[in-house]
């Protein structure tokens, strides 16, 4: 029986529908919703905005408390309350440390731009291939 899920999130449709997906399969289930956001470095983007704040992790929540309360609002439309969690990083590493702690990890596929399939889509191919629990790509 399946009792932790691990859904990774940012602001994407797809992300929206793995949500979607573990509150329609999983509703029993103790549902975490986790956003990455980038680790802090002089290299580029949200990364770089962290660097320059004095409270990394206060910044890295505050940034995630969009996606949290949209998963929320989402979650709440199945009458399910959701765990969340804000981890600094790559996405993919960061999705793969904690993926040992569930039984299993729902993820959002990628259909975009070509950029995404590259980028973004590329976490959840690395997370599919070296997870350490069953996977569900969500469609």
């Amino acid at each position: 029986m399946i009792s932790q899920v691990l859904v990774p999130m940012d602001n994407s449709e797809m992300a929206k529908e793995a949500l979607t997906y573990a509150c329609e399969n999983h509703p029993d289930a103790n549902i975490t919703v986790l956003h990455v956001v980038g680790k802090p470095s002089v290299m580029g983007g949200v990364a770089t905005a962290l660097a320059l704040e004095e409270d990394i992790e206060a910044a890295a929540q505050e940034r995630s408390q969009n996606v949290f309360r949209e998963a929320t609002a989402q979650a709440a439309d199945y009458d399910i309350e959701i765990t969340t969690e804000v981890q600094l990083g790559h996405p993919a590493r960061a999705i793969l440390n904690k993926a040992n702690d569930f039984d299993i990890v729902i993820i959002g596929s990628h259909g975009g731009s070509v950029v995404d399939r590259l980028v973004v889509g590329d976490v959840a191919q690395k997370v599919f291939r070296n997870s350490p629990v069953p996977v569900i790509v969500a469609r």
